[in-house]
């Protein structure tokens, strides 16, 4: 058991109290007004062991001589952007599992979703609310000691899962929570035309897709396996970071078993799975 957990047995269930002081934090701010604002919020919360730097060359130089559990950074950095900093910790095979989490007054989706198909644990406004980054923290430590889902029939080590991105950062995020949750058996595919060759010849017994994707999206592979695949019935749970109310709409009309926003919380995914599968 990690040291910042303890467990209470309440009602006959095991309830998981999380406590925050032993998770290891880089913030990468440039802006010392804004690092102490921040650091405050996070000691608030309990987050006591906090390294702070202004640039993320430096930040990186110190991941990789002691790996965080998790690191926050602004948007714009004097030698790089926090789209450039998750892309390098993600291409790093020592880096690559941290968890990232971005505070960003951005709201261009061009600029976003690079970082949401990178895998973070959320993407705050600046300035946000105290309960914010609580539930953000909370967030992380869910990702770093997931609870395996619970199904009222067989086992979920057993399903065969197909996982259809075509960002390989982000199948690896969907795969490393697939697997915190207890679920072993994962095929990848990079593309809704790959998805679909794969359906023609194998059995899953769910499929994880990202919508926008290359050669086939997700909703032609939606459509694809509930009008044409011998397998019309599979539960499809479409993660993805489109606003677009219109194609939402197309996309729950064609479906989709149910829908998971990135950046997306493991307790909503777990939950999702389970109703789902149920």
């Amino acid at each position: 058991m990690r040291d910042n957990e303890n467990f209470m047995l309440l009602g006959g269930k095991m309830e998981k109290h999380i406590k925050l002081e032993n998770l290891h934090i880089i913030l990468v701010e440039p802006s010392s007004t804004q690092c102490k604002m921040i650091g405050d919020q996070l000691h608030g919360l309990g987050a006591n062991k906090v390294r702070a730097y202004s640039d993320g060359k430096t930040a990186l130089e110190e991941m990789l001589d002691d790996v965080p559990d998790l690191v926050i950074s602004s948007m714009y950095l004097p030698d790089m952007t926090g789209t450039d900093l998750v892309q390098s910790m993600r291409s790093d095979q020592k880096l690559e599992s941290i968890a990232f989490m971005l505070i960003s007054s951005e709201t261009s989706f061009h600029s976003l979703d690079p970082v949401r198909q990178a895998g973070v644990m959320a993407i705050l406004p600046k300035p946000f609310e105290t309960e914010q980054l609580q539930k953000a923290l909370y967030t992380t430590l869910d990702f770093l000691e997931p609870q395996n889902v619970e199904l009222e029939e067989g086992f979920v080590e057993d399903l065969n899962v197909l996982v259809v991105d075509d960002s390989l950062t982000a199948r690896n995020h969907i795969k490393k929570t697939l697997h915190g949750i207890g679920i072993e058996n994962i095929t990848e595919a990079k593309n809704g035309r790959e998805a679909m060759e794969l359906v023609k010849s194998n059995f899953f017994d769910l499929i994880v897709t990202d919508y926008n994707m290359p050669e086939m999206d997700g909703k032609a592979l939606v459509d694809f396996v509930r009008n044409e695949s011998d397998q019309a019935g599979i539960p499809i749970l479409m993660v993805t970071s489109e606003s677009d109310a219109s194609q939402i709409s197309a996309v729950q009309q064609a479906g989709v078993s149910a829908m998971c926003d990135k950046p997306f919380e493991i307790g909503n995914v777990r939950e999702l799975i389970r109703q789902i599968m149920a």
